[in-house]
C-alpha cells in the first residue's frame, strides 16, 4: 500500500481544489466556533451589564459569592453598598451582582431576624439544660472549649 502512495505523489497529479476546500473547512470551523462559544458568551455578558445598570436602591440581590442582600446605596458606577444583615453594610463592586431577586422569589425566602434567632438559641439552651438535669448526677462534669459542658463516663470498679 505504501508503494501506491509513493507512486501517486511521484506523478504530481494533485487536484486544484485542495487549496479551496482547506480554506472553506477553516472558515466553517471558525463559524461553528463563533456560534457555539463566542456569541452565547457575548449575549450573557450583555444581559449582565443590563442587570447591573438596572439595579436601584431597595432591590434584593444575590452576589457571585452567594450573599443575599438589599441595595442601600449606589455611590458611583462601579461600587454598591449592600445590607447583608440588620445594620451590617458592606461595599461591593457592582459587577459581582449575580442576579436580582424578584418580589415573588423574595416572598418565598424567609431570613430569620435577630429576634427569631435569639429565641431559637434560648430554646436550644433550655433543651440542653433539661437534658443535663435528667442525666445521672453521680458522674462528674467537665468543661471543654469545643464541646461545652459534658458528663464524664463513670469509672469502672476493679
Amino acid at each position: 500500500m505504501i508503494l501506491f502512495i509513493g507512486n501517486a505523489l511521484a506523478d504530481g497529479n494533485t487536484t486544484k481544489g485542495d487549496g479551496w476546500t482547506s480554506f472553506l473547512m477553516l472558515v466553517a470551523f471558525i463559524a461553528i466556533l463563533y456560534f457555539l462559544l463566542m456569541r452565547p458568551q457575548q449575549k450573557r455578558q450583555k444581559q449582565h451589564q443590563e442587570l447591573v445598570a438596572s439595579i436601584k436602591k431597595g432591590d434584593k440581590v444575590v452576589t457571585n459569592s452567594g450573599i443575599i442582600a438589599t441595595v442601600q446605596k449606589i455611590p458611583n458606577d462601579q461600587e454598591i453598598i449592600l445590607e447583608i444583615a440588620d445594620g451590617v453594610q458592606c461595599k461591593f463592586v457592582k459587577s459581582t451582582i449575580a442576579h436580582k431577586i424578584t418580589a415573588e422569589a423574595a416572598a418565598t425566602q424567609h431570613q430569620p431576624s435577630s429576634k427569631e434567632t435569639a429565641s431559637a438559641v434560648d430554646e436550644n439552651k433550655s433543651k440542653v439544660s433539661k437534658a443535663t438535669d435528667a442525666t445521672d448526677e453521680s458522674t462528674p462534669v467537665t468543661k471543654s472549649k469545643k464541646a461545652g459542658y459534658r458528663r464524664l463516663p463513670a469509672k469502672k470498679k476493679r
